[in-house]
């Protein structure tokens, strides 16, 4: 598939050898827990992908990043969830430090996470059913120096490997604060949740916060009186999850996709149609991208950016199914990655917002109306 070359080389450009590394490595063992992923994964820059040269990363665009991401998921579809939400709070750090200048601790944060690879998990309102995706999953009182946090959040991904973690916390005012704090402050343990061996690999397991005592510097207040019911920076971050975790989905139907084309499976006229279909999602997904890289961050992009996920949802989940019926039903029973790759490609649909709970928002929009996403 030439867009998964492009891909690969974007890949070896920014974070070289991690994908040959990963692809030295069979794709069912990248999958099972406690997998060599994420280590590969430090090793080789991947924590400082996003974060701007001057702080010591890798310095990539966001079009550059949706394509690194890709290129991961079609070796190691673990590996790239639970990055994605690596790369989503790295996002948001970032746009504290542009929002508060150079002097900000997120700054500090930054540089720690590039210089030593760590990595950053996020504890928002994802795998609540019913819940918006900006509802605390934590509580936080008064204490001196800052505050005491209570809460937990399942799943959490990367939470046998974190670093830092990210969460949405409900002030004692009512009012909702973004908590950036180290993993191993006291109080803060990870227990066992994720029963699926599909993206066992991920670490998404539970993490319990039990009086937890952070500084309150570590809590940032957003401004919620945009009509969308989330500020400018939680608004950026959330397409900046669109946008990711879309690319994670994209580049594991494109290993299914590569495979049957790749062998020549079916007729000209069913492998064209099986490109273009797979093609749409990326170029959506590369679009959102370029948005995100010009600072289109505005309702319409948020909105868009929903769009751009719910219609990748449907292109991927389709195009790997395609796929895999044009592979046959012999590829299928003697290699054990095509049904793997198949159910993987599908849980795009479990990330937020679900197709349902945000049906109503968008008709608000397409009727012209601002677009709430909370």
């Amino acid at each position: 598939m030439r867009s998964l070359a492009i891909a690969t080389r974007t890949c070896d450009r920014l974070l070289p050898g991690l994908h040959a590394a990963l692809s030295a490595v069979p794709l069912l063992d990248l999958e099972k827990r406690g997998n060599p992923g994420v280590e590969l994964f430090r090793a080789h820059g991947g924590p400082g992908l996003l974060i701007p040269a001057e702080y010591g990363g890798a310095g990539a665009s966001a079009l550059d990043a949706v394509r690194v991401v890709a290129a991961i998921a079609s070796r190691a579809p673990s590996l790239a969830v639970g990055t994605a939400m690596h790369h989503f709070s790295v996002a948001t750090l970032f746009m504290v430090v542009e929002a508060q200048g150079p002097e900000a601790l997120e700054t500090v944060l930054l540089r720690e996470i590039a210089g030593k690879g760590l990595l950053v998990s996020s504890a928002g309102a994802e795998g609540r059913s019913r819940q918006s995706i900006v509802a605390p999953a934590m509580t936080a009182r008064p204490a001196e120096g800052g505050y005491v946090v209570d809460g937990s959040k399942k799943p959490c991904s990367l939470a046998r490997s974190m670093d830092l973690l990210t969460a949405t916390v409900a002030l004692p005012d009512g009012a909702l604060g973004l908590m950036f704090a180290p993993a191993d402050l006291p109080g803060i343990s990870v227990h066992p949740f994720w029963a699926s061996d599909i993206l066992a690999g991920a670490e998404s397991e539970e993490v319990r916060f039990t009086g937890v005592r952070v500084p309150e510097e570590f809590i940032v207040r957003p401004d919620l009186s945009d009509p969308s019911g989330v500020d400018a920076m939680q608004a950026a971050g959330f397409i900046w999850f669109e946008c990711v975790i879309s690319a994670v989905y994209l580049g594991i139907a494109s290993a299914l996709v590569e495979r049957a084309v790749g062998a020549e499976r079916g007729s000209v006229a069913e492998r064209a149609a099986l490109g273009v279909r797979l093609e749409s999602a990326g170029c959506l997904v590369e679009g959102l991208a370029r948005m995100i890289d010009q600072r289109d961050l505005d309702n319409d992009a948020l909105a868009r950016s929903v769009i751009t996920r719910l219609a990748v949802q449907d292109a991927v989940g389709e195009s790997a199914r395609r796929a895999v019926e044009l592979l046959g039903g012999m590829a299928f029973v003697t290699s054990p990655e095509i049904g793997y790759l198949l159910a993987a490609s599908q849980l795009l649909a479990f990330h937020p917002p679900a197709r349902t709970a945000i049906a109503p928002n968008l008709a608000d929009y397409f009727a012209g109306r601002p677009f709430r996403f909370a």
